[in-house]
């Protein structure tokens, strides 16, 4: 284990840490963290339109059309505002006025998603304007702030005097970037007949296909739970790559639940969150509940004063007080537990046991609370909370007693009260 540590650490930990760390993933990050609420918020009306109880649906029926405007104005323009943001956040990033370069992210994202009339006035290609077009929205903004900075740092802009309001100035220095950008993005397009989002999608379909299958929610849930092991923010770095793919399957599940049709989907935003990140990644909660009672004093006070973060699957506390980081004695169950989780709860969704993510809730929803909501309401997923979390004391409960001993033995007799 020291070996394979001292492997990953000289490696490994370099390129993960420079991938979590890149600007333009970082703005990718940040653009699909402001996303959040929007899910939420069309969420909600969704759970109000759907709420799977009897009667439920009878006594909504009248006001179905209307419950699902909100849901149509959030997920069903995913990809406009995440253009947007991702411009924003970028542009921000890159030291460039954020405003008109989400502008101009925007404007050329909806540009290559106009369709030519035949006889007609031309119309979006609304179908891609949510979920369909999440991975041309990168390829789009992250195009666009950098030519624009490019631009910018060459001057070929139009810089008014200083002493005109700080809002036209900008309005004007972002002019001609924009222009070229909608010039060239128009030309591949319309000119040359490329379909951008289609090329891209193209690419990514394995990555798309395969975090749906339980090998490749497995290898997602390792690489994550491995990563913080070593001391590297899992999430962060595999957050760009992954995370528009599960947003993509919750957007999917609700465009089926508002179909009628079954949730496509069971990897979705939020099953590796609430599913198997019980009280922080790598479901650490058990380890909380195991160690409540320790023999060991540094045991029990860590437990004791972490459990109140954890129950909002914040476990930075007992993550680096036990420590788990670089701990071979945890960081197995740590690993296994993550691994348990995930294949048991891919097996219940897959089987109908138990509902597949539908809404987007906050991270910090307490574990059984966040089963429920997630699932719109599925007592079922609630009862498999519990489960999860006896299965996490169980999992980590042989290594912690171990761990336990070892400290035990260390100490002089009068430390151990």
């Amino acid at each position: 284990m020291t070996a394979f540590v001292a492997f990953f650490n000289r490696v490994v930990t370099p390129a993960l840490t420079a991938l979590s760390e890149n600007t333009y993933f970082a703005a990718i990050r940040a653009g699909l963290v402001s996303l959040v609420p929007l899910t939420i918020i069309g969420g909600v009306f969704l759970i109000v339109g759907y709420f799977p109880a009897a009667g439920w649906s009878a006594m909504v029926a009248p006001y179905l059309p209307v419950l699902q405007v909100p849901v149509s104005a959030t997920f069903g323009l995913l990809s406009l505002f995440l253009a947007f943001s991702v411009g924003y956040h970028l542009a921000d990033r890159l030291e460039q006025e954020p405003l008109g370069a989400a502008v101009t992210a925007a404007l050329v994202f909806l540009l290559i998603h106009v369709e030519p009339g035949t006889g007609g006035p031309p119309a979006f290609r609304t179908d891609q304007l949510g979920s369909q077009g999440l991975f041309a929205v990168f390829l789009v903004a992250l195009a666009c702030v950098r030519f624009q900075k490019l631009m910018t740092d060459w001057n070929i802009v139009i810089r008014l005097p200083a002493s005109v309001p700080a809002v036209v100035y900008h309005s004007f220095v972002s002019l001609i970037p924009a222009l070229v950008l909608v010039l060239v993005f128009w030309t591949l397009r319309f000119v040359v007949g490329i379909d951008l989002n289609a090329a891209v999608h193209g690419v990514f379909a394995p990555l798309v296909l395969a975090l749906n299958t339980l090998p490749g929610i497995l290898a997602c849930v390792f690489l994550i739970t491995l990563l913080w092991s070593v001391g590297i923010n899992g999430d962060n770095a595999l957050d760009a790559i992954v995370a528009p793919v599960f947003l993509q399957y919750l957007a999917a599940n609700v465009e089926a639940v508002s179909a009628g049709q079954p949730l496509p989907f069971v990897t979705a935003q939020g099953f590796i969150s609430t599913f198997v990140n019980v009280g922080g990644t790598g479901a650490t909660l058990g380890l909380t509940l195991v160690m409540l009672w320790s023999k060991e004093p540094g045991y029990r006070q860590i437990s004791r004063m972490s459990l109140p973060t954890q129950i909002f699957q914040i476990n930075e506390p007992i993550f680096f007080g036990f420590p788990i980081v670089l701990n071979p004695m945890l960081m197995v169950p740590y690993v296994l537990t993550a691994l348990v989780l995930a294949a048991g709860t891919y097996g219940l969704m897959a089987a109908g046991m138990i509902g597949r993510p539908l809404v987007n809730v906050p991270w910090t929803t307490p574990p059984i609370l966040g089963h429920y909501l997630i699932t719109g309401g599925d007592w079922r997923a609630a009862v498999w909370g519990v489960v999860s979390l006896a299965i996490a004391m169980a999992v980590y409960y042989p290594f912690a007693r171990l761990a336990e001993r070892q400290r035990l033995r260390a100490q002089p007799p009068d430390e151990r009260r």
